[in-house]
């Protein structure tokens, strides 16, 4: 046998902190090493953190990683770490990780393919890397790659298996959360496993980062496909597992298919250089085995939920805040924010405002106070009645002879978000916005009003999601939580007599299928109504959704959990004359 014991070092890094960043991964790889571990993997870019975006941009940023690299170097003894780092020479800046072998510099892998797309922009920061290098240590031959590497079936892993004769494929990975990422991951990986005949560890970066949340959930896999080894998702955790390198030769030795591509190892030869390195572990050397972690795997909604708790909780505590301050209307989408809040706070970093008007609902009022009391946090309540009838006052003349409308309601909304915007100046509270993505839209929101404010949890959120998520939380063992009369009434911003969100908007189970479709899929007007949609509801929708791109570009920063979130995923010109229609004129 031949057996490495890897440690995969799923950690939670803070963009910037490269001092903070340092510690953490030099007093990690202490905890490997006294685990016995002979290999720990680091995520990517784990010293800077991810992403680091313009920070990339300034040579003073690049100098301190580099120094930083040269403080974890000197904790290597006895122990090979791969580390991700921005690395810079004479040329360009690059997206890197550098082998380190008791307190020397082994040698450092160039991250080739630099993805562009989505919220990826790496192409404006980094230089590609040509080289597909393989380490050798005494034998034991290991290729490292970066992220989006290892997601083509022809890249890098591969190159090192077949031309380096690589039997551990190590990926050091920051790659971002989205629904049902997880499934296609493992897949993605399993394959690589069992094409290369090698073992695959994939070590991802964990946490929040502004809108992105980064899940971990590691990975090991054998030179079968087989499953290994699999970290917790959503935590910080120290993966140890036990791999057998033998197991890939005798494995290869059953696989034909790798005769088969003698021509292609050959024209890929020049790109693989082979690095001499002192041997990975101690010969002779005991330890006990090991049982690997092997995490579930969360259902769908828990994993949604999951990832908004981390991603509001980084958000707040990584800018310096303590304590967060929610308008509570008695909805549905304030009470899944507070929720969300307290799980990823406790209850003394939120506090509640509830903000009646003369519009307001005593079911509403009530459902506000339940849900705080249910939640065990502080409820403020504050009428916004006296700055309301002073603003019909202050424009009853110019206003002369106009009935109500949606201005006097944007009006009472704006008084909330002024409301809440004081108690964070007095207090130093960030403001959490409640809006949900269906809202978002169609613009179903007022500027300066409920979409004011420091962060907003829930914002890639469907609204017949965000019901889902209620009640998916209301039943856990400490539920339920949101008052069931919330989950049960018509949706309502209350902003007039008997006001319904259907009386402007779709019924939400037809809307989100339609912005699923458009937003996420890029479908057209005429597609959309080929899946059944009424012309009239697609075109209102569409019309909607274009218009509102104005609004969208002032709302606060939210977590990302779908495909196509509004923002860096979703990028539309504000000034844009282009329509999709059923019939083209």
């Amino acid at each position: 046998m031949r057996t490495v014991r890897l440690a995969l070092a799923q950690l939670n890094m803070t963009v910037g902190d490269i001092e903070g960043n340092t510690r953490k991964i030099v007093e990690t790889i202490e905890r490997a090493r006294a685990q016995g571990a002979n290999l720990v993997l680091f995520p990517e870019l784990a010293i800077s953190g991810y992403p680091p975006e313009d920070l990339l941009l300034k040579p003073d940023f690049i100098e301190a990683n580099l120094r930083a690299l040269d403080d974890v170097r000197q904790a290597t003894h006895n122990i090979t770490a791969v580390v991700g780092y921005p690395h810079a020479d004479d040329y360009d800046t690059y997206n890197a990780a550098a082998v380190l072998q008791n307190g020397k510099l082994v040698g450092t892998y160039r991250k080739h393919y630099l993805p562009n797309y989505g919220v990826f922009d790496e192409n404006r920061y980094f230089g590609e890397g040509l080289e597909s290098p393989v380490f050798d240590f005494a034998g034991d031959i290991v290729g490292v790659s970066i992220c989006e590497d290892i997601w083509y079936p022809v890249g890098p892993p591969q190159i090192q298996a077949l031309a380096g004769g690589a039997e551990l494929l190590a990926n050091i990975s920051a790659s971002p959360y989205y629904r049902g990422k997880g499934r296609d991951r493992e897949r993605m990986l399993a394959t690589r496993a069992a094409d290369n005949v090698a073992i695959v560890a994939y070590c991802n970066l964990v946490g929040g980062q502004d809108e992105l949340v980064f899940d971990g959930a590691s990975l090991v896999f054998g030179p079968r496909g087989e499953l290994l080894a699999r970290g917790p998702a959503f935590e910080e955790v120290l993966i140890l597992v036990d791999v057998d390198l033998a197991e890939v030769f005798r494995a290869r030795l059953h696989d034909p298919r790798r005769r088969k591509d003698v021509a292609l190892a050959q024209t890929f030869s020049e790109q693989v250089r082979r690095i001499q390195a002192e041997p990975l572990s101690t010969p002779g050397a005991e330890r006990p085995p090991i049982e690997p972690l092997v995490a579930p795997v969360l259902n769908p909604l828990e994993e949604v939920y999951r990832a908004l708790v981390l991603g509001t909780r980084d958000y707040v505590h990584k800018n310096g805040f303590e304590t967060v301050v929610i308008g509570l209307s008695g909805g549905i989408d304030s009470s899944l924010t507070a929720t969300i809040a307290v799980d990823a706070l406790g209850a003394d970093h939120v506090v509640g405002v509830s903000m009646p008007s003369r519009f307001s609902s005593e079911g509403s009022i009530r459902d506000a106070r339940e849900l705080a009391r249910n939640l065990g946090i502080r409820l403020i309540t504050i009428s916004i009645e006296p700055p309301f009838e002073g603003y019909l006052k202050a424009l009853a003349e110019v206003f002369a002879g106009r009935a109500f409308d949606v201005t006097e309601e944007n009006i009472q909304a704006r008084i909330r978000g002024n409301y809440l915007m004081a108690l964070s100046n007095k207090f130093g509270w960030l403001v959490l916005t409640t809006g949900n993505k269906s809202e978002s839209a169609v613009g179903y929101a007022t500027l300066y009003g409920d979409m004011a404010g420091g962060f907003a949890p829930i914002k890639d959120v469907f609204k017949t999601l965000v019901y889902e998520l209620a009640r998916w939380r209301n039943a856990q063992p400490d539920g339920p939580i949101i008052p069931e009369s919330v989950l049960t009434k018509p949706p309502s911003a209350e902003l007039r007599p008997g006001q319904k969100d259907t009386d402007a908007l779709p019924p939400y189970e037809v809307l989100d299928v339609i912005l699923e479709l458009y937003v996420e899929r890029d479908y057209s007007a005429k597609e959309i109504v080929e899946q059944g949609f009424p012309p009239d509801v697609v075109e209102q929708v569409i019309r909607m959704v274009d218009r509102s791109e104005y609004k969208r570009r002032q709302a606060p920063p939210g977590i990302k959990i779908t495909t196509r979130a509004f923002g860096k995923d979703r990028r539309l010109p504000i000034t844009n004359h282009y329509r999709s229609r059923l019939v083209e004129r």
